[in-house]
């Protein structure tokens, strides 16, 4: 372990109270802005833009919506436009101009109850192929869209006839490095991770993690699959190799007991993808990184490949609220600069430093 002084920290830099109950924050590519998703206390929805003015919040506008909002991103739209997708607790799939809020450019009714998740790719310059949103529902099926096809999903991912439908909680797309490969990995309330492959219209892979999966990420989109962080209820994440799929043990793991409580989410750094932050449900974040093992694939007895776990090691911790932090993003653009949202209804800019030297 490098010297205290050497270490990462993390340091809040501006923070605002909130009148509501906050879900989702999302930086606005290529600006200083970051958007608020959440739940006013009358049950409708709330979406605010704020600027960073220095040491301070500037809150720029602020939107009400019919039904709460409980996710977003900007994945599937391009630079120039900056569209923003949102999943509802109606089950309604939004793209809105954040210039013109009032009404949305593309909506759908998705699915039948409460968007937990939406990701979008192909759009940002990140990713080949169609820009396309894939949401999560608690109705358990996940489905893929592309907002230039009107009303119906292009993908649909639902419990096969006589399955009981889980809780979908998270997703997230991978492995789009050309126009023809694309997954979406979904996590759901009973411990399962199910990974989709788009281009054979089939399930590619499945495993349980014995615990509600809270979070799934891909340390990078556009790169032919690495590695996917999965995060669970129990205080417990998973780092899979993604690189080797054995025919019957699948993907190689590690997994890491990072804290006592729930482990909201896991989101990598765009500009390092072998360091990640978790935020838990004690009100605490954890910066990690992952170190690949000397050999990544080794041959079984049978002469199959596997693959090789690597190990994870703890940059640094710091606890900023009493209450979960449920949602976080970093800046595309600026490294170590990230958002967090947490249920004592604050949203706090932090800054991680020295993250050239780890």
């Amino acid at each position: 372990m490098s010297s205290v002084s050497e270490r990462p920290q993390v340091v809040a830099h501006a923070q605002q109270a909130l009148n509501y109950t906050l879900f989702d924050c999302k930086w606005v590519p290529r600006s200083a802005r970051f958007l608020c998703l959440g739940s006013a206390a009358r049950g409708t929805g709330v979406l605010q833009l704020y600027e960073l003015r220095g040491g301070r919040l500037a809150l720029l506008r602020e939107i009400e919506k019919p039904k709460p909002i409980k996710c977003g991103t900007f994945g599937a739209t391009s630079l120039q436009q900056r569209y923003l997708a949102t999943g509802d607790f109606g089950g309604n799939l939004n793209i809105w101009n954040l210039e013109a809020p009032e009404t949305p450019v593309y909506s759908v009714k998705g699915h039948k109850e409460i968007i937990n998740s939406i990701d979008g790719v192909g759009g940002l310059g990140i990713g080949e192929g169609a820009p396309e949103i894939v949401t999560g529902s608690r109705d358990g099926t996940v489905k893929v869209w592309d907002p230039r096809q009107k009303d119906i999903p292009v993908a649909n991912m639902e419990p096969a006839e006589g399955e009981s439908k889980r809780d979908c909680w998270t997703v997230a797309f991978g492995n789009a490095y050309n126009q023809e490969e694309r997954v979406v990995c979904a996590g759901y309330d009973n411990g399962d991770i199910k990974l989709f492959d788009l281009k054979t219209m089939s399930l590619r892979w499945e495993t349980s993690i014995k615990n509600g999966v809270c979070s799934v990420e891909f340390d990078r989109k556009d790169v032919i699959m690495n590695k996917l962080v999965a995060t669970s209820l129990e205080g417990k994440f998973h780092v899979f190799d993604m690189r080797t799929q054995h025919p019957t043990k699948g993907f190689a793991s590690v997994s890491e007991k990072a804290q006592k409580s729930t482990i909201w989410q896991v989101r990598h750094l765009p500009q390092n993808r072998d360091i990640f932050m978790t935020s838990g449900g004690a009100g605490s974040l954890y910066l990690w990184k992952y170190e690949y093992p000397a050999q990544r694939s080794r041959k079984d007895s049978a002469g199959a490949e596997m693959g090789v776990a690597g190990s994870v090691s703890l940059l640094q911790n710091v606890t900023l609220s009493t209450q979960p932090i449920s949602s976080l993003d970093w800046s595309p653009d600026k490294k170590g600069l990230c958002v967090c949202g947490a249920f004592d209804q604050t949203v706090r800019v932090l800054i991680v430093t020295k993250l050239n030297k780890v």
